[in-house]
């Protein structure tokens, strides 16, 4: 019987797509080569091809002269917080804390939400409105468009840093998702694995990667992240050698 999937949900062609062209290293591929490899976790050639089209006049992917696909700028940048999420940039932690605060009033609620999705995607927590933060441990590049807002300061918690990390972050449920997406990879079913895959890569987009001594035991960050990275390199190995032996 197959494990246990709530966090799964069904990956719709464009949505393989994207997670197919988010995990190459090649900034273009072939036709063949997207048609090859969604065929391996379910997706019909003329699905494919017709999402292609689709994806193309919606702008999110860009059709070179030679006739093969590239990702728009806005995916480009989701590629590289994706790389970023799986590859975070760790520095020792000397206990002290990023602390940000907004400091620029009488902005427009699209400008709020923009700038919370910004400090968010920096793996920060709002301790209160307007206020965000988080352990230094990474090192951040900051927007100039968040610095121009905002005052950035370093701080430490008096109270234990550890019981205010588990306030800001839901650590426990984000672990409970994390173990469901490892048990789903251990599936022998090609389409299951493939959607726990393409589910990892958003899950690790809201790890906040915490230093050692704030998560609890067990935590499975390390190899949810592992495990993403090793399926990656193995999907793009299927997908040249179906594309190689389809051009011969």
């Amino acid at each position: 019987m197959p494990p246990a999937t709530t966090v799964l949900k069904p990956v719709t062609t464009r949505s393989a797509l994207l997670t197919l062209m988010l995990a190459a290293e090649e900034s273009t591929l072939a036709t063949r080569e997207l048609v090859a490899a969604a065929a391996l976790v379910g997706f019909a050639e003329p699905t494919v091809r017709v999402a292609l089209s689709r994806m193309t006049a919606a702008g999110d992917v860009v059709r070179d002269d030679e006739g093969g696909y590239g990702l728009s700028e806005r995916l480009l940048e989701r590629q590289g917080r994706q790389e970023r999420a799986t590859h975070p940039r760790r520095r020792d932690w000397d206990g002290t804390w990023e602390l940000v605060v907004v400091t620029t009033a009488g902005r427009t609620a699209a400008d709020r939400a923009e700038l919370r999705a910004e400090l968010a995607g920096l793996r920060l927590a709002e301790l209160r409105e307007g206020v965000w933060t988080r352990p230094a441990n990474l090192e951040l590049d900051w927007p100039e468009r968040v610095s121009a807002v905002c005052e950035r300061f370093t701080a430490a918690p008096v109270a234990d840093p550890a019981e205010l990390a588990a306030r800001l972050w839901d650590l426990d449920a984000w672990a409970r998702s994390a173990r469901q997406l490892l048990d789903a990879t251990t599936t022998e079913d090609p389409v299951l694995r493939f959607t726990a895959c393409a589910t990892s890569g958003r899950h690790l987009l809201t790890d906040p990667v915490l230093p050692a001594e704030l998560l609890p035991d067990g935590w499975p960050g390390e190899r949810l992240r592992a495990d993403h990275v090793a399926y990656k390199a193995w999907i793009n190995e299927m997908r040249r050698s179906l594309a190689e032996a389809g051009a011969r």
